[in-house]
């Protein structure tokens, strides 16, 4: 996937929402906000993509969301498309970004998040 892609996952083995226990599914909600946030912050896409997969080979595998930011830059790259047919052909193609720049996003998002958590917690103070 693209720069600025995260995967949002749970610690225990899941493979569907509906395992999610009660706390897990409260917890969702507002982590998938604040990386969303870290990515329309960091990236600036026209649209951010939200997507769960959980497919392995024959059966579900464990629950992954992913939250991918998407721009006409990435969409040009790949012919115009869009949504799963855009993912489907960036998986496809196996094109990987540069490390060094997965990198620096990763510490930009990284202290993003932190300023979040800093700030969600003086707003329960």
């Amino acid at each position: 996937m693209n720069i600025g892609t995260l995967i949002v996952g749970p610690r225990d083995h899941i493979v569907a929402i509906v395992e999610l226990d009660d706390t897990a599914a409260a917890e969702l909600g507002p982590l998938l906000r604040d990386t969303a946030r870290v990515v329309e912050t960091l990236c600036r896409p026209e649209q951010t993509y939200v997507c769960m997969w959980s497919h392995g080979r024959d059966a579900r595998k464990h629950l992954h969301i992913a939250v991918q930011p998407v721009t006409a830059e990435v969409r040009a790259r790949y012919g115009g498309l869009r949504s799963e047919q855009l993912q489907a052909r960036m998986l496809a193609d196996g094109d990987e970004p540069d490390v060094t720049e997965v990198e620096q996003f990763c510490e930009r998002a990284r202290e993003l998040f932190r300023a979040i958590t800093d700030s969600s917690t003086e707003d329960r103070s």
